[in-house]
């Protein structure tokens, strides 16, 4: 028999359990920051120690509208000046992960610097890359091979 506690909520595609606080349960969600979580609870005067469990139907339903259509400032939300629609909007979930993939595509199409280092398997962002990066996918790790010393003169 399954306590109300143990048992597992579903807010916006994620199963949330139910013994952890709303502040923190929120996070567990894809494209779901502290900070955003933070925000959510403060808005919808949800207090952010209650447990996940606690929520009633209304208030879910409450989270789930603020998550699809935020009224917070824009530097709080995660996809500012969308490329096609030049809006800001808050992505969260599958929505999140397509939006990536196809931003990366089309960086690979255009043959910028980020999208040929996309492409490369390299680190897009300036890292050094002598001691690191080295493990490419199927943990085979690449690199320089020294030549083997074979016989003396």
């Amino acid at each position: 028999m399954e306590t109300k506690e143990t048992q597992m909520i579903r807010i916006a595609g994620a199963d949330l359990p139910g013994n952890v606080t709303v502040y923190a349960g929120l996070t567990k969600i894809k494209g779901i920051s502290w900070s955003f979580s933070s925000a959510i609870c403060k808005v919808l005067k949800i207090g952010k120690e209650r447990k996940i469990s606690s929520l009633n139907e209304s208030e879910i339903n409450k989270i789930l509208d603020f998550i699809k259509n935020p009224s917070l400032p824009d530097w709080l939300l995660n996809r500012r000046k969308d490329i096609e629609t030049g809006q800001n909007h808050h992505l969260i979930t599958t929505d999140l992960d397509l939006k990536r993939e196809f931003d990366i595509r089309r960086l690979k199409k255009m043959r910028c610097y980020k999208g040929a280092r996309h492409s490369a398997g390299q680190p897009v962002r300036g890292q050094r890359t002598k001691s690191h990066f080295r493990a490419k996918a199927g943990g085979r790790t690449k690199g320089v091979k020294k030549p083997s010393v074979s016989g003396k003169t």
